[in-house]
C-alpha cells in the first residue's frame, strides 16, 4: 500500500509539471509568435491556436495511451517500430514530403502534415524495452544478442539521416545507448559499438558542409554575425536582455523578426528575455524535477519492459530539453530540436503526450500486479 501511495504521488507530481510546461508553451508561443503571425497569418492568435487544437489533440493521444493494454503494446513493439518506419521513409519521397528549412522531416497525407520521426522515437524507445525484456542481451552470442538490437536501431537512424534530421538521430542514439548502460548491458559491446560511431559520426559532419559550418559557428559565432552566426548572436542577446527578472511578459524586442524561429527552437530564448534570470532557473528547475520524478516512477513499475520504456521516455523529453536550453545559449551546436511540451509544433506535442499516457498506463499496470 505504501509503494502504491508513493508512486500515485510521484505520477501527479510528474503531471502537474507537464500541466505547468503545457500553460508555459502556450503563453509563451502566443508572446513569441504574436508579431510573426500577424505579420504572415493576418492574426496575432494563429499559433497559439493551433498549439491548442495540439494540446486538444495531445491529450486524446494521452487517454489511448492510457487504455491501450501495456502487454498489447509490448506484443507488438516491433510491429509498431516497422510501421514508424516506413512512415518515416515516405518522407524520403518528394511526392509525400513536405520541405521546410531544407528537411523533408514533415509527411503530407490527407490534407494534414507530420513529422512521422516523432512516432519513430516512440516505436525505438518501446523496442529497446521489449528487447531487453525478453533477456535477449544475457545471451553470449554477438550475432543473437546485440547484432539484432544494432539493426532494427540503425535502420531507423539511416532513414533519420536521410531526411536529413541529425539531432533526432544523435538524441534518439544517445536515449537508447543510457537506457542500455541502465540495464547492465554487456559494456564491452557498448564500448566497442560507440567508439565504432566516433568516426562515423565525424563523417557525417564531414561529408555535410552544413553541419561543419554549425561546429565553427558554435565555435565562434562572431565571425559571421550577419550570416550563419546571427540567430545565436540574437538568441544570447535576448537571454541578456533578461537580466535578473526579464523585460515583462508580452515586451520582448527580439521576437519583433531579430530572432529567427521564435516560436520553436529558440522559444527559451523569449522566455529568458521576458522573465529574466528567476524564469529560466524556473524552467529548468520544472524539467530537472520531471527528469527525476520520471525515474522516481520508472524505478516502482513492477515489469522490466514497463520500467526501460518509462526510463527511455523520460530520458528522451529530457535530453530534448538539455540540448535545446544548451543551443540558445550557445552552449551547443544548432540541432533543430524543440523545448518539448513548450515549443510550437503539434506532431512533438501530441507524441509526447502519448508518452505520458503509456507511461500512466504503466502506472495502473502496477497496481493491477
Amino acid at each position: 500500500m505504501f509503494i502504491r501511495s508513493k508512486i500515485n504521488h510521484d505520477l501527479q507530481i510528474f503531471l502537474g509539471i507537464i500541466f505547468g510546461l503545457l500553460i508555459i508553451g502556450g503563453l509563451f508561443i502566443y508572446s513569441a509568435s504574436s508579431v510573426y503571425a500577424l505579420e504572415h497569418f493576418g492574426s496575432s492568435h494563429y499559433f497559439v491556436k493551433k498549439q491548442i487544437f495540439g494540446i486538444i489533440v495531445g491529450i486524446i493521444a494521452l487517454i489511448i495511451g492510457c487504455i491501450v493494454p501495456i502487454d498489447t503494446i509490448k506484443k507488438y513493439s516491433p510491429v509498431l517500430l516497422v510501421g514508424a518506419m516506413l512512415l518515416t521513409a515516405l518522407t524520403l519521397f518528394p511526392q509525400f514530403a513536405q520541405k521546410i528549412h531544407g528537411s523533408n522531416r514533415w509527411l503530407k497525407l490527407g490534407g494534414f502534415a507530420f513529422q512521422p520521426s516523432e512516432l519513430l522515437k516512440i516505436a525505438v524507445i518501446l523496442y529497446t524495452a521489449y528487447f531487453l525484456d525478453k533477456k535477449i542481451y544475457k545471451q553470449s552470442s554477438f550475432t543473437r544478442s546485440f547484432l539484432p538490437l544494432i539493426v532494427m536501431i540503425g535502420i531507423p537512424c539511416i532513414i533519420l539521416l536521410k531526411q536529413p534530421d541529425f539531432g533526432m538521430t544523435f538524441t534518439l542514439l544517445i536515449t537508447v545507448f543510457m537506457v542500455l548502460f541502465i540495464a547492465h548491458f554487456n559494456n564491452k559491446q557498448l564500448f566497442i559499438t560507440t567508439a565504432a560511431f566516433i568516426p562515423v559520426v565525424l563523417g557525417l559532419i564531414i561529408m555535410k558542409p552544413y553541419r561543419l559550418k554549425r561546429i565553427i559557428t558554435f565555435l565562434n559565432p562572431w565571425n559571421d554575425p550577419k550570416g550563419a552566426g546571427f540567430q545565436i548572436i540574437q538568441s544570447l542577446i535576448a537571454i541578456g536582455s533578461g537580466g535578473l527578472t526579464g523585460v515583462g511578459i508580452g515586451n520582448s524586442k527580439q521576437k519583433f523578426f531579430y530572432l529567427p524561429m521564435q516560436h520553436t527552437d529558440f522559444i527559451f530564448s523569449i522566455i529568458a528575455e521576458e522573465t529574466g534570470f528567476i524564469g529560466s532557473i524556473f524552467l529548468v528547475f520544472l524539467f530537472g524535477s520531471l527528469l527525476y520524478f520520471g525515474i522516481r516512477i520508472a524505478w516502482q513499475l513492477c515489469t522490466p519492459f514497463d520500467t526501460f520504456a518509462a526510463l527511455g521516455f523520460t530520458i528522451l523529453i529530457s535530453l530534448q530539453a538539455i540540448i535545446n536550453i544548451a543551443v540558445a545559449t550557445g552552449l551547443a551546436p544548432t540541432k533543430g530540436l524543440g523545448l518539448p511540451f513548450v515549443s510550437y509544433g503539434n506532431s512533438a506535442l501530441v507524441c509526447n503526450l502519448f508518452m505520458v499516457g503509456i507511461i500512466i498506463n504503466m502506472v495502473h499496470n502496477t497496481h493491477k500486479k
